[in-house]
């Protein structure tokens, strides 16, 4: 087999010109230069689109999925805020068309003043009763099923406008409103007029129809991120799509690529970090901004709903960067990390040395795990990783069951890493993992 001539490439005396010389000892280190820059840059910029990945992921979800924004908003029907709040207006419409003045203008004309004159001393407490009468019939209504059910079709209803609040683009023939995502109580009130009836209170039949609409969300407050949520939304899929390739070709140009995964996972993590304490931040301006009729804690109350998934998204990347962190470190060369891995193949090559003692050995499969190791060990990692892309919407309890599974799957492959002929192999320390 030939070999490479030393002096190829350089003047027949073997020995470059000092200009060449510079030259070439300078392009070498420019290049890694620009590489390791290059690769910093798409590293930083996989990080940064980590926390804006999880947002459009949120945001095309509930604008996307029907099913999901229900199941969302759902619980907000058991709300306590939100019971008082939409007792509170539809109790409000009643009342105003069952005071004492109201009452009277349904007498004939002849009896009014002498009806007037008669209670005009008690009219207030005769409507300070009539507020509790009604305002208890209300928060029967709203504490029964039946407003569940309500609260469900009626948010399965304004979905569209929920859409259009959230992204600026809806369908259909609803529209949004004043700016904001509405709910029409005229239902609710309706029930309240025949809870009103059955108790004894005739004169609820004369109420009109009553149409009082309920804020589920006041889009103005939230137009300062409309634009940026719109663009969210468009991104889709393509984001984490593009958040992915900007890891892997930085990964890939990198000159240590252990020490780069380690801190792009870290990076990644505090960018998303810094999304839930904006989450946070961004709760308590909303609520400063909204009217001083809306009640703060079912506004309150709405919003904690609408990003409990968004909530949970980042809880799960957060983990997920820190299991990827950990792993990186505890695979690599470091001193601390070769120790704990001997730690850990203590156990299984204990319980294979006990086994063998035992008379129970792994015949043929041990020999076969022993010489496709490495392979196995990285088909459990990306089995694990492929397995984390494909569920639907994971949370960090999935995260760290599926780090569990990896652990003992890779414990497992130890236990049964059998050397086939010890006598023609020369011992060493047992194969490094992933």
């Amino acid at each position: 087999m030939a070999t490479a001539d030393p002096t190829d490439g350089n003047p027949p005396g073997g020995e470059p010109a000092d200009g060449e010389r510079t030259d070439a000892e300078r392009a070498g280190p420019a290049a890694r230069r620009t590489r390791a820059a290059f690769a910093g840059l798409l590293l930083v910029l996989a990080a940064l689109l980590t926390p804006l990945s999880v947002v459009a992921v949120w945001a095309a979800s509930l604008a996307e999925d029907t099913d999901r924004y229900v199941a969302t908003v759902a619980p907000l029907a058991g709300d306590p805020a939100v019971q008082n709040a939409v007792a509170d207006r539809i109790a409000t419409a009643v009342t105003q068309n069952l005071s004492v003045n109201s009452l009277i203008q349904q007498v004939a004309p002849s009896d009014q003043s002498v009806l007037g004159g008669l209670l005009g001393q008690l009219s207030g407490s005769i409507d300070s009763a009539l507020q509790s009468l009604v305002r208890g019939a209300a928060q029967n209504v709203v504490s029964s099923p039946a407003f569940a059910s309500f609260w469900v079709q009626a948010n399965r209803t304004v979905h569209d406008q929920f859409t259009k609040a959230l992204t600026g683009q809806g369908g259909g023939a609803v529209q949004l409103t004043d700016n904001a995502v509405t709910i029409d109580l005229a239902p609710l009130i309706g029930q309240l007029k025949q809870q009103l009836v059955d108790s004894g209170a005739s004169v609820a039949n004369a109420i009109p129809t009553i149409h009082v609409q309920y804020t589920v969300l006041d889009s103005s407050q939230v137009g300062s991120v409309r634009t940026g949520i719109r663009l969210l939304e468009l991104a889709g899929t393509w984001l984490p799509v593009a958040a992915v390739l900007f890891a892997v070709v930085g990964l890939l140009l990198a000159r240590h690529r252990r020490t780069a995964l380690i801190a792009l996972a870290l990076g990644a993590t505090a960018a998303t970090v810094a999304l839930g304490i904006g989450l946070s931040v961004f709760r308590v301006l909303y609520l400063d901004a909204l009217p001083a009729s809306v009640s703060q804690p079912a506004a309150g109350a709405v919003y904690d709903a609408l990003v409990r998934l968004l909530r949970v998204s980042v809880r799960t990347y957060v983990v997920l960067g820190l299991a990827v962190a950990l792993g990186a470190w505890l695979s690599g060369p470091n001193r601390r990390a070769r120790q704990l891995r001997e730690i850990w193949r203590a156990g299984p090559h204990a319980a294979r040395a006990a086994a063998g003692r035992a008379g129970l050995h792994t015949g043929p499969v041990g020999p076969w795990v022993h010489r496709s190791k490495r392979v196995l060990e990285w088909a459990v990692v990306g089995a694990a990783g492929l397995t984390l892309v494909l569920w639907p919407y994971p949370t960090g309890w999935v995260v760290v069951v599926l780090g569990l599974a990896v652990v003992f799957v890779l414990t497992l492959i130890e236990l049964l890493d059998v050397v086939e002929e010890e006598a023609t192999r020369p011992a060493g320390p047992p194969a490094a993992g992933p």
